[in-house]
């Protein structure tokens, strides 16, 4: 009986709109292994799919599993967050002046990729107890708690695009709960103020993006080369798109070609597919977010309503910056597109993410499933 009515209560919409994703993904890899006189073995086709298969494991089984399950395992949660975000400082290896990878000897995991999930259990479990009481700043303040470990854990690596996340995830719970927004305006405030203090402690290198970001052309060969031709591979597409195995930006590698299959992985979709695939791309974004917002209004309990809120704005996160950043209206950061981009770890914490989100759709029911 329960498990009839579990496949019954199943958003089966939310899954689709994953796989269709997932699918397209794959295809834009694919497509990236074709180069204008060669055709490279697509071994990373093959990486994400098995990936895809251990993620839809995972999906399924956290799907089953009452999501109030995490709520009593928030502290063992952020502790280990902690301990893998600390020891990836001392095990990981650099590379290209990142160490954000351990390697487990057949496959490499990224620790900050899992952390934005647990960040999302911790916190929803930390608004959900206090609700009534956020609108005082020493619970505003006991939340920032939570947040700041992490982020300066990540931001040693470095990685700006991950804590960045960490934060907007932050944001978007705070503005659904009982938080006074004029002490969020009063936080912003002291940000804005900060913010030469706060350039000065990023890495040159991310202060090169963002001023390439603010002014590409003043150096198109070097630091702005990856922003410009971005743009360029994208309305390259034109309409209906150049075909997978086509694409000068693509194929004669004027787009990063180690970067084509993941940070920009909408351009090199947009040329191949054109504006008619980059759309098509857009619009089941825009679903699953809807679909994830109707989840978290539809919650019979507000940790459920705010791990929802969590889940959509990590993704929300994720699509907007990779998107505009392929576009132009956003820094280069290594920020994966959800479902699309090429990363095992990055993939499986979007299904996981899913997962969730599903085990919140079939027990929005008290009735079916209890409390």
């Amino acid at each position: 009986m329960l498990r009839s009515r579990f496949w019954k209560n199943f958003d089966w919409l939310l899954l689709g709109v994953a796989a269709a994703l997932v699918v397209i993904g794959l295809l834009v890899i694919y497509a990236t292994s074709f180069k204008a006189t060669t055709f490279t073995a697509p071994t990373d086709v093959w990486h994400q799919m098995v990936f895809a298969v251990v993620g839809l494991i995972v999906m399924v089984l956290l799907a089953r599993t009452d999501y109030r399950v995490w709520r009593r395992l928030t502290p063992w949660l952020y502790g280990l967050m902690i301990f893998f975000l600390a020891i990836v400082l001392v095990l990981s290896h650099s590379v290209l002046g990142a160490t954000r990878w351990i390697n487990v000897g057949f496959f490499q995991f990224q620790p900050s990729e899992f952390a934005k999930l647990v960040l999302i259990i911790v916190l929803a479990r930390f608004f959900a107890d206090n609700y009534e009481q956020l609108d005082q700043p020493k619970y505003l303040g006991l939340s920032l708690l939570y947040l700041v470990v992490p982020v300066a854990l990540v931001m040693k690596q470095p990685d700006l695009g991950t804590a960045l996340v960490l934060m907007a995830i932050w944001l978007a719970m705070a503005l659904v709960s009982k938080v006074r927004k004029l002490h969020l305006l009063i936080m912003a405030g002291v940000v804005a103020l900060m913010m030469p203090l706060l350039l000065k402690v990023l890495k040159p290198f991310q202060r090169a993006r963002i001023d390439s970001f603010l002014n590409p052309t003043a150096d198109p060969l070097h630091t702005g080369y990856n922003a410009v031709q971005s743009t360029i591979t994208v309305g390259s597409g034109q309409l209906f798109g150049r075909g997978l195995a086509a694409g000068t930006q693509t194929q004669l590698g004027f787009l990063p070609t180690l970067a084509q299959h993941t940070d920009f992985i909408f351009a090199a979709l947009s040329e191949k597919m054109g504006f008619v695939g980059a759309s098509l791309l857009i619009g089941l974004f825009f679903v699953l977010l809807g679909r994830g917002l109707q989840i978290g209004y539809r919650a019979q309990d507000r940790f459920g309503m705010f791990l929802a809120t969590g889940i959509v704005a990590m993704f929300l996160f994720h699509i907007f910056i990779n998107i505009g950043m392929n576009m132009g209206i956003a820094p280069v950061t290594g920020i994966p597109l959800p479902f699309v981009s090429y990363g095992g770890t990055s993939l499986v914490v979007a299904l996981a993410a899913l997962g969730l989100l599903e085990s919140i759709a079939v027990r929005r029911k008290k009735i079916e499933f209890g409390s």
